[in-house]
């Protein structure tokens, strides 16, 4: 069975406008968020300022996710109750979750993360700043490893999920289905704090790896390494480290003072063309994918 080819039993064929009202409800918010943000006569760094004064750090974190807590909740009962699927079919193919799948993906970009955390301190430690307070960070952690893994699954399941699946009913290809969600995912972060700082070049980092979930997700057809690598990617390295330019400013292990000029498009772009390659890579060698010109541009049928 299929990731998408299995909706076609479904009867979400013969409704496919079922699709609409969630979707331009959320995405929506996003671009009002966006209008929001770049019209404004203050900027989003000084936004997440004025309410950490306002908070603290880790009670504006907690409302920072809360919302995905509704979102989530709201998208599966959109599922179930309006479009009458099950939600293991929004999130795989298979006949079970496969744990195993998730919890390998979040491994090894968990490793990632810590490597790269790594190299960039032996090479420049002057760039963090150990600030690590014990009775705010037990909190902190707890606030993560709860509210992080929904924040990332809403993301998966609305975009690798329930759109890529909506997309790919209704024009019946899987690439358009892949390459739409990718630059839909991208665009969403256009409102973050580190695209005014560090510019439009972001996009390469958000749009490839939107490319990226959307190809595993693909070729695997299910959800599973998708859900794992992006809930490694914010966990822990939200975990790890912070800075003042950051969309989460809070009380990590290191606070990252190098000025934002340090981020170069060369970063993501190794990022982009060799990290996530070599984990597709990886994957692709791991569980034997095949038939990689059918899963990824083929016709839904």
């Amino acid at each position: 069975m299929k990731y998408i080819e299995q909706l076609l039993s479904t009867g979400n064929t013969k409704k496919i406008w079922y699709y609409l009202p969630f979707s331009v409800f959320f995405l929506g918010i996003m671009f009002f968020n966006w209008i929001f943000v770049k019209y404004s006569s203050i900027s989003t760094r000084d936004l997440i300022i004025q309410q950490i004064e306002l908070l603290g750090k880790n009670l504006n974190f907690l409302w920072t996710l809360f919302p995905f807590v509704i979102l989530l909740l709201c998208l599966i009962a959109w599922v179930v109750v309006v479009h009458k699927q099950s939600i293991l079919s929004l999130l795989t193919s298979r006949s079970k979750l496969d744990w195993n799948r998730m919890l390998f993906a979040f491994g090894i970009q968990g490793g990632v993360v810590i490597m790269g955390f790594v190299i960039s301190y032996v090479n420049a430690p002057t760039d963090f700043i150990f600030s690590f307070e014990a009775g705010k960070f037990a909190v902190f952690f707890l606030i993560a490893l709860l509210f992080v893994p929904i924040q990332t699954s809403f993301e998966e399941i609305f975009m690798r999920g329930y759109l890529m699946q909506g997309i790919g009913l209704a024009s019946r290809s899987r690439a358009l289905s892949w390459i739409v969600t990718s630059v839909i995912f991208g665009l969403l972060h256009a409102s973050n704090p580190e695209v005014e700082q560090i510019g439009w070049s972001m996009m390469i980092y958000y749009i490839g790896t939107g490319i990226f979930l959307g190809a595993i997700t693909l070729m695997d057809e299910g959800l599973e390494l998708a859900l794992g690598f992006h809930a490694a990617n914010n966990l822990i390295g939200v975990l790890l480290v912070t800075s003042n330019w950051s969309a989460f400013q809070t009380n990590s292990l290191f606070i990252d003072v190098s000025p934002v000029e340090k981020v170069s498009t060369s970063d993501f772009l190794i990022q982009v063309l060799v990290v996530l390659p070599l984990m597709f890579i990886l994957f692709y060698k791991k569980y034997k994918w095949t038939n990689g010109k059918q899963r990824l541009l083929g016709r839904v049928k």
